[in-house]
């Protein structure tokens, strides 16, 4: 009871301290609310019966630290030098970027994340992944502008988050270097549009929570599990692949939706070479998601009608409503777009 009351505790800290970035009208309260936000996650990442979990948090601590105080700095200089239209200067806008960049875990600054992904609970993994991206992205979409620094971190990002997945044996890395390729398509939407970045950041929490809830159920962390795993039954691992798809961005699933739009915007921007670059990195990522389904659905499939698991629990109502939506989304959204 303790320890519930004390995570809530913490779990509303650290969305209060999300929502005092975004609504601060100073840079002194966005920094204080990252704060917040940082100090209110260590105690969740910290576990005494794990001592992994306790150096993962460690970790995650070192790093947002040195990015809360590279902020702090970046802040008080621009201060002092730039005090108007700093926007536009080049250098300003790179060391404030840099530190928010650090702090999302975006390619080069991306090593930090898979170690501490790798070594802590399937639901810290979710709200690392989605929640904890939500303040430093919205404080980058206002300094950030079209320049070959961000093209070259948004490149970075895909392509390390294509190549680094391919050779992981533990899902929660794979899942953390699926979240850096997906972060070079967030930041290339939240240069042009930071509508689009809210749609494609809502699809991915979406994904990624069905992910995220179909492994903690299963109790997967591990790539030969989903082979060999009693708590897999065939309704799960139809289920977590249709997800893996939609999640790489595979058309017709509701994952290839914001993909598209973003591919729309850039082109429109002129942006098409940086476009085809993308896509192309991103096949790779593709790639990896379905190697896994084909080898755990069809080649490498062991489940004997003898020795099915009886106590295998099949998955509540929720999940296959939300794979479903997953699947059927893009069908259903282009056929309202057509109708209206």
């Amino acid at each position: 009871m303790t320890s519930n009351s004390t995570k809530l505790l913490f779990l509303s800290s650290l969305m209060m301290g999300t929502v005092l970035s975004v609504s601060s009208n100073s840079w002194f309260g966005v920094w204080m609310g990252l704060e917040i936000n940082l100090l209110s996650f260590i105690p969740i990442l910290a576990n005494n019966k794990n001592m992994m979990m306790n150096e993962s948090s460690i970790k995650y601590f070192i790093v947002q630290a040195m990015a809360s105080t590279m902020l702090l700095f970046s802040i008080l200089i621009i201060q002092i030098k730039y005090p108007l239209s700093w926007e536009q200067q080049i250098i300003p806008s790179m060391m404030i970027s840099s530190s928010l960049l650090l702090k999302i875990g975006a390619a080069p600054f991306h090593f930090w994340f898979p170690e501490v992904m790798g070594a802590t609970s399937w639901i810290n993994c979710l709200v690392l992944m989605t929640w904890q991206k939500i303040a430093p992205m919205m404080v980058l979409s206002y300094c950030i502008q079209n320049s070959m620094f961000i093209s070259t971190i948004i490149i970075a990002s895909i392509a390390i988050g294509a190549l680094g997945g391919l050779n992981q044996t533990s899902l929660r890395q794979l899942m953390a270097y699926s979240s850096i390729s997906h972060l070079g398509w967030m930041i290339a939407s939240i240069s042009i549009s930071e509508t689009m970045w809210e749609v494609y950041f809502l699809v991915y929490s979406l994904l990624s929570m069905i992910m995220v809830l179909l492994f903690n159920q299963s109790k997967l962390f591990f790539m030969n599990q989903i082979y060999t795993s009693e708590n897999m039954n065939i309704e799960i691992k139809f289920m977590m692949f249709l997800t893996l798809l939609s999640l790489g961005g595979l058309p017709p699933f509701l994952g290839f939706m914001p993909k598209w739009m973003v591919m729309q915007l850039l082109v429109e921007n002129n942006l098409s070479a940086l476009m085809a670059i993308m896509a192309v990195l991103t096949t790779i990522t593709l790639y990896y998601y379905m190697r896994i389904s084909f080898s755990a659905l069809i080649m490498t499939f062991s489940e004997n009608s003898w020795s099915i698991n009886n106590n295998v629990k099949s998955p509540k109502f929720i999940l296959p409503t939300l794979v479903t939506i997953s699947t059927l989304g893009l069908i259903s959204t282009s056929t309202m777009i057509s109708t209206f």
